[in-house]
């Protein structure tokens, strides 16, 4: 039977990383609950484990749920994945802080530079730290940091 133009296409396949990763991005954008989305993350760093972003923002989903070994690990990942990266950076500084570990002042500084260097990624920083502090309102280690960029 020929199909016709108008008639659906219907894929079995399951959905690639990217359509995974941007799905879960909006979802959180739209305000979603971290805890339900850092599984979803999980297996997007299953599935990708050389994607820094999907590191970065696991790490965030584990700041943000107050799971500070798990988004150092994360974070420290993402790092060494991508160390050109300011909020990746940003990350590993917070979970540093969170943990109550040293080796902060490197993180910052590193992501200060490329923040100073580069508009866009100093307002997507900016951005996220905004964002951290309305889901986490009075968050102490992301209020010194967002001192320590500013």
């Amino acid at each position: 039977m020929a199909e016709t133009p108008n008639s659906p296409v219907v894929s079995t396949a399951a959905p690639t990383v990217d359509v995974l990763f941007d799905q879960a991005i909006a979802q959180y954008k739209a305000g979603a609950d971290p805890v339900g989305l850092v599984p979803v993350f999980k297996d997007i760093c299953d599935r990708a484990p050389r994607s820094s972003a999907a590191w970065a923002c696991l790490a965030w989903l584990y700041l943000l749920t107050d799971k500070p070994d798990s988004a150092l690990r994360a974070a420290q990942r993402a790092v060494k994945l991508n160390p050109q990266d300011p909020q990746g950076r940003v990350n590993l500084a917070l979970a540093l802080l969170e943990a109550g570990k040293p080796g902060v002042r490197p993180h910052i500084e590193v992501a200060g530079q490329m923040m100073a260097a580069v508009a866009d990624l100093r307002a997507e920083v900016m951005d996220s730290i905004a964002d951290g502090l309305a889901r986490k309102p009075g968050w102490p280690s992301l209020e010194r940091v967002k001192q320590w960029l500013t």
